[in-house]
């Protein structure tokens, strides 16, 4: 039979070696003689906060014990919460995750924990100590996996939002899990939930997805919309206070949602449609600072997207004023400015236009927006890079039918490599054509750098010849 060794042990141990009487260890660690000679003696558990400070007396690292600590204090007890929850604190504040795993392990087994892991759980959510809470949620989940409750649900939206990130297979899998959980949540957190899933269904390419979370997001926010303002009671008030921007937006977003799925589809007539929808908002009745703000933003891009639609269908007596727009609006952000640049180089690609005088106009912004980095909204997070690579997949394009095949081949093989790094097949694929269509002009370092990639595609299976 294996025995599990002790802290006591291993500060009875130190104490001998050092020759260090209890008063004498206790001034090293901040702590009266009483509660250390209760320690060693077994009389008295301890608590994290006490356990660090013997950890440093010792000159042992942080975190040392532990293990030990699960061992003896909560695996080896009952579990106690007012022992467990700071002691978990702890362990995310290090970033002690198997830890955290092994003590989620050992008490899950009893549902009357799930609430306060929740709490816990929400708490480094907000803190955003994201790994540390996605164990805590999975634990949770794992327990009420046959409980129809809206805490489930919860945890089911943060697992998802804490797994979203570049890897495009890990979201498809994240989004599709989660999809059947939306239904549980409360009514109006339903509306940022279909929003998020939108947004990564429409970095994925998924269109039929857009389109159904679009939908649905439109029906629900107009009926909660209709109840908010017949209904001025303080609890709903507060409910509405859960979303991350006034209710109406999520009806005029879905309209916009529905727009680029039109757009995909090469449906501009209807996209403009759409575009007209959430152009026109006199229909809202808000009229704080936020609701001002916002609406002007789908005033804004209507008007810029009005100029897509129709220089996208054919209409290229528009392109002029369409980059004079961009040129002055100062207030674009990156993804507006992400989204117009690739227009532009798609309506060249489209319809053989030389915009060479407009991209120098823009180099700036081109050479800025090439670099994108990731941002914790998620739109902003999957959309734009998403975006990002579009647009450098056209520019590719532009440059390599015009015969500038430095610029070509630079932001082609960038693309391939940033689609096998983040699993993006469909884009993997389109480049190998499109290389393989120019490659008699492709330098030997260019010619190299894409049989490495070609060939590290084919290991992670995103591609066969």
């Amino acid at each position: 039979m294996k025995i599990t060794p002790t802290i006591r042990a291993e500060l009875e141990r130190y104490l001998k070696k050092e020759g260090l009487s209890l008063t004498q260890f206790g001034h090293l660690a901040d702590m009266n003689r009483g509660i250390v000679s209760a320690i060693v003696t077994g009389n008295k558990s301890m608590s994290v906060n006490q356990l660090d400070r013997i950890t440093e007396a010792m000159g042992l690292p942080e975190g040392h014990f532990y293990d030990l600590f699960i061992e003896n204090y909560i695996i080896d007890l009952p579990p106690n919460m007012r022992r467990i929850e700071p002691f978990l604190y702890r362990c995310a504040e290090l970033d002690k995750l198997d830890a955290i795993r092994r003590v989620v392990g050992a008490i899950m087994d009893n549902l009357l924990y799930s609430t306060k892991l929740f709490e816990i759980a929400e708490t480094l959510f907000a803190q955003g100590r994201h790994a540390a809470a996605l164990l805590l949620y999975e634990g949770v989940a794992e327990a009420e996996k046959y409980q129809h409750s809206e805490r489930l649900a919860i945890c089911q939206y943060r697992i998802f939002t804490i797994q979203v990130g570049d890897d495009q297979s890990r979201n498809l899998r994240a989004s599709s899990i989660f999809e059947a959980f939306v239904e549980r949540l409360d009514e109006v957190e339903q509306l940022d939930a279909l929003k998020d899933l939108a947004n990564v269904y429409r970095s994925l390419r998924k269109w039929d997805k857009v389109d159904e979370m679009a939908r649905k997001m439109r029906d629900k926010a107009e009926i909660q919309y209709t109840i908010k303002h017949q209904e001025k009671s303080r609890e709903r008030n507060e409910s509405t206070k859960k979303l991350s921007r006034p209710m109406f937006v999520y009806i005029t977003y879905a309209d916009l949602l529905c727009a680029s799925v039109c757009e995909a589809q090469g449906d501009y007539q209807q996209a403009l449609q759409y575009t007209y929808a959430y152009a026109i908002l006199d229909w809202v009745k808000e009229t704080d600072e936020d609701a001002l703000h916002w609406i002007k933003l789908y005033q804004h891009w209507a008007q810029c997207n009005t100029y897509v639609y129709k220089l996208l269908s054919g209409d290229l007596s528009v392109l002029r004023d369409y980059v004079d727009h961009i040129i002055a609006s100062p207030d674009n952000t990156e993804k507006e400015m992400v989204a117009n640049l690739m227009n532009i180089v798609m309506a060249a690609n489209q319809y053989q236009l030389d915009v060479n005088d407009v991209l120098r106009r823009l180099k700036t912004k081109i050479d800025f927006f090439v670099q994108q980095n990731p941002s914790a909204d998620m739109y902003t997070h999957q959309v734009v890079p998403e975006q990002a690579t579009r647009f450098k997949y056209e520019l590719a394009k532009y440059y390599l039918n015009r015969g500038n095949y430095p610029y070509g081949f630079e932001y082609l093989l960038d693309v391939l490599s940033k689609s096998l790094v983040n699993n993006k097949e469909s884009f993997f694929i389109r480049c190998i054509k499109l290389f393989e269509q120019f490659k008699q002009f492709a330098d030997v370092n260019s010619y190299v750098k894409y049989e490495s990639l070609v060939s590290e595609g084919q290991k992670e299976r995103l591609f066969y010849y």
